[in-house]
């Protein structure tokens, strides 16, 4: 013997299930931004034996500025490298006006000043860890501690 449910079945059927009409549910609650307020790193890229900032060292320095403006900067490490060639002292001096033009960027674009802290590896910085020495390592490595605004 078969059986059938009529149409006011069906209708209980379909309701209870949770099919009937929309039903959305709020996702702000459960779906949030992800905070760009964290821990950051980028480099900055210089031009042979040069420790002014080209264009595109500006424009990542003030893009990273931006993305952190409303951020609680806590610390920021700013390690200046420089290649293999020179000599020693001459890397370590270079090396030194890298961060310190990086770190004078970062001071102008509101940056608190006591979160630095500025070093140098001078000819150091262009040796990698397995003992090669690599010669395109004109640059300036940037660490920063951020969270966000309490």
């Amino acid at each position: 013997m078969k059986r059938s449910i009529g149409l006011a079945g069906v209708a209980v059927a379909v309701a209870l299930s949770g099919c009937l009409g929309p039903r959305f549910m709020d996702r702000s609650a459960v779906v949030t931004e992800p905070s760009p307020c964290g821990a950051t790193r980028f480099e900055v890229y210089f031009a042979d034996s040069e420790a002014r900032l080209t264009e595109s060292a500006r424009q990542a320095i003030g893009m990273t500025a931006a993305q952190l403006q409303g951020c609680d900067i806590r610390k920021v490490q700013v390690i200046g490298l420089a290649d293999a060639r020179g000599g020693a002292t001459a890397n370590q001096s270079l090396s030194e006006r890298r961060a310190v033009a990086v770190t004078e960027a970062l001071t102008a674009a509101g940056w608190p000043a006591p979160a630095f802290e500025v070093e140098a590896a001078g000819d150091a910085g262009a040796v990698t860890d397995g003992g090669v020495r690599e010669p395109m390592r004109r640059r300036t490595e940037v660490l920063i501690d951020a969270a966000p605004r309490n």
